[in-house]
This record gives structure tokens, sequence and C-alpha cells, in this order.
């Protein structure tokens, strides 16, 4: 809420419900893809510190689309509250070309990589970020709830959970992978009772990168954007695209695999939305298509 309100007031001081008609509305995007100055550079020239214009300026498609549907369910509040009467917005569905989102997740193999990797004493620090993020890989726990989870929220073969982001109860059995990571902590003192380590979002980003790179995980990854009508195609070892949510993915993605129900893995993962599982059943559905490939010259 407080990103949307500074991003309408560096975009125009004094901004009324009643002065966001449809050519306003246009005028917010373009500020969005012309003129808006990112905190975090997209990238660096080399090792100087220099960049380009369009580094340092302007979001993506795939962000305004963000912006544009956080600003619409703001105004739909407002108008439910009376605060606002102006309807412009619900007819005004700008045209951002943008492609789905890849979905980065674990294979089992790179699961295996990372499990077994030895860390040297330098590197010792990394063991409790890579229990962590196995935790969250063999439960579908977002990084949030692992690092909520307490020792009393343990109960004999599973644990239960309220979820940090959405506050669904769920219930989620243990097995071989998680009962150790917990057995391996159960006597820390950590603070609240926690029964995990626990690290801020942003060091987890970073050293589970760390891990990934150190565990070879360098599959090439083509990530296609837009700006505008300008398209932008970056090729990206994998490690760099890994980061804490992608426990959970790695989670949805071989629970389906393994032929477990949807609704299963939704009571798991909390989802209430079968259409949020679309993405990871097109990708077990592509994994299953290549495993049948196999077949070939066998006969």
């Amino acid at each position: 809420m407080e990103t949307m309100r500074r991003d309408l007031k560096t975009f125009k001081k004094n901004l009324k419900f009643s002065d966001l008609t449809e050519s306003t509305l246009a005028e917010f995007v373009a500020y969005f893809r012309d003129v808006k100055t990112l905190r975090t550079p997209r990238k660096k020239k080399g090792d100087r510190e220099e960049y380009d214009h369009d580094d340092i300026t302007g979001l993506k498609n795939s962000s305004i689309e963000k912006k544009l549907r956080f600003l619409r369910w703001f105004l739909n509040w407002a108008t439910e509250k009376g605060y606002n009467t102006n309807m412009a917005y619900k007819s005004f569905k700008p045209t951002l070309k943008t492609t789905q989102k890849k979905v980065i997740y674990l294979t089992k193999e790179e699961m295996g990589r990372i499990r077994n990797l030895r860390l040297s004493e330098a590197q010792a620090y990394l063991d409790p970020i890579r229990d962590v993020f196995l935790f969250c890989c063999f439960t579908g726990l977002r990084h949030s709830d692992a690092n909520n989870l307490r020792k009393s929220d343990i109960k004999g073969d599973h644990i239960e959970v309220t979820t940090v982001k959405t506050a669904d109860s769920i219930s989620i059995e243990l097995n071989d992978v998680t009962k150790a990571i917990l057995e391996k902590y159960k006597d820390s003192p950590f603070n609240d009772n926690k029964a995990l380590p626990n690290y801020t979002n942003q060091a987890m980003n970073r050293d589970v990168k760390e891990l990934c790179r150190l565990a070879g995980i360098n599959e090439e990854i083509r990530i296609t954007t837009y700006k505008g009508n300008v398209r932008t195609d970056e090729i990206h070892p994998k490690w760099e695209l890994v980061g804490t949510h992608t426990g959970r993915r790695t989670f949805i993605v071989t629970t389906l695999s393994l032929g477990i129900p949807p609704n299963v893995v939704m009571k798991w993962t909390g989802h209430s939305d079968y259409s949020s599982m679309k993405p990871y059943i097109d990708i077990v559905d592509d994994i299953k298509a290549t495993s049948m490939t196999k077949f070939n010259g066998l006969i």
C-alpha cells in the first residue's frame, strides 16, 4: 500500500479518485514504463559502477501488471467503502505484452546434489541454510513459515502450521528427510522455541544461490521479458534464478510428478484455487511427455 501511495504521489501530486480517468491511467502506465527510477539497477556494465539509462529507468511489463492488479484491488476496496465513484478503472485494460513466468524448481537429481554437497570449513555456514531450504523442498512451506515453525508445532509424524501469508491452517505429514532435519535441531536453543535456524529472506536468497552454484546447478535457462514492445532475452545459469520460494515450487512439482492428486497437494500447500496449480500441472505433463520418449528404441 505504501509503495503504491508513493508511486501515485510521484506520478502526480494531489491526485484524487475523480482524476483517474482512462487517459490518466494510460499516463500512469507510461510513467511506470518510461519514467520510474529503479532502486536496484537491472544490470551492471562489467565490473564498473556504470549503468545505461534503460538499466535504471522504467519497469518491465510484468512488473507493471502487478502494479495495476494492486491498484485495481485498492480501487475496488475504495469503491466498496464509498470513497470512490469513478468506475473508469474497471474498463481500463492496457495491452502489455508479457510471457508466462518461468517456474524455477529443482529436479530430484539437483536436490540430491545439494544434499550430498561436501562443504569446506569456510563454507560450513551454508549447512543450516541447506537444511532450511531442503525442509521447504520436502514440505512445501514458504520460507516465512519455516522461519515461524516452533517445536510445539511438531505433532509426532506431522506438523501443524498457520501460514504467515494467508493464515491458513494446514497439516503436513513428515517424511524421512524432514524428520532428520528436525531431529538435528531438536536440542538447539533457538529464540521463541523455533524448530529451525532463522534467516532473513534476503540472506536466505543470497546463500541459497551460492549453495546451488557450489552444487553445480548450471543449466542454462532463457528468461524473456518485455519493456513496452521491446523484447529482451537473457541466459542465466539456473543457480542465479533460485531463491527461497524455489523450495515450495520444487515440492509442488515433485509431488505432482509422483502422481499425488492435485487436491491432496493443495491441502499441504494451502492453495485454495485450482487455477494456481495449473502452471505446475503443465510442467508435470511436459515431464511425462519427455519421459515417454525413453520407450523409443526398446522394440
